[in-house]
């Protein structure tokens, strides 16, 4: 995997939400500091209490951020693909990185350091209201984790993670595609199941055994079959009603 020149750089950034607004004058400003840097699954890009350095662009792969129990729990907040920015919070507020980050696949991260993004947030306001946007919709995602985690059973939040895994299958086949997998009568949809039990487990909040004994019951119940590396969605409206289902 090549690290990209300072053209594809530009054109990454351009194609980040986050800057998708600003001008070419702009992206080059920010391209020119970018640091390309590979990073392989396992790799500590950085832990949770270090001194925030700067934020990374994902260029190419996926990273998981996540907080870790004193047992050694994990607890995953989100991850993030191409186009997705990592720490843009501390960056601004001056604390350590908040939680730690980690690839989940082979990816090629861009760093922008602290000063060099304060200092185009300085000179380009509408780059500081956009980061605050960013901010906010993140705030929102994290707010959705605690109530999940408040509210839902095991049960729900696993049913509520199979549907975003639908959402995102769906998306990445056809944005426009007609619903599939609606009830007991259409074509199941088939979905990778890229995650290990264990990396369920810590993205929804629990351990192991549990995810293994929920899928089986789903799977029982027909909601579900597991095929190999895939799910079949057989039922998406009980699927859905059991992402409502409150503890």
């Amino acid at each position: 995997m090549s690290l990209p020149n300072r053209e594809q750089i530009a054109g990454a950034l351009k194609a980040v939400p986050l800057f998708a607004d600003l001008e070419d004058r702009q992206i080059e400003r920010l391209a020119q500091p970018a640091l390309p840097r590979r990073a392989e699954p396992g790799e500590l890009v950085f832990a949770e209490g270090d001194p925030c350095m700067g934020l990374y662009v994902i260029y190419s792969g996926a990273v998981k951020i996540f907080k870790e129990s004193s047992q050694g729990r994990e607890q995953v907040l989100t991850v993030e693909r191409a186009g997705g920015v990592v720490a843009e919070l501390p960056v601004f507020d001056g604390g350590p990185y908040p939680a730690s980050c980690v690839p989940v696949e082979p990816s090629v991260l861009l760093f922008i350091s602290k000063q060099d993004f304060r200092r185009s947030c300085r000179e380009d306001p509408d780059l500081a209201l956009k980061v605050l946007a960013s901010v906010g919709k993140r705030l929102r995602h994290l707010v959705g984790i605690i109530e999940d985690l408040s509210f839902l059973t095991v049960r729900g939040r696993l049913a509520a993670l199979l549907l975003e895994m639908v959402r995102a299958e769906q998306a990445r086949l056809s944005p426009a595609a007609p619903r599939v997998g609606t009830g007991k009568t259409t074509e199941p949809l088939r979905i990778p199941l890229n995650l290990t039990q264990q990396e369920i487990a810590a993205r929804i909040g629990t351990v192991r055994e549990l995810v293994s004994r929920n899928l089986s019951r789903f799977q029982a119940e027909g909601i579900i079959r597991l095929d190999g590396h895939s799910v079949l969605i057989q039922d998406r409206d009980r699927l859905e009603q059991e992402a409502l289902a409150e503890s």
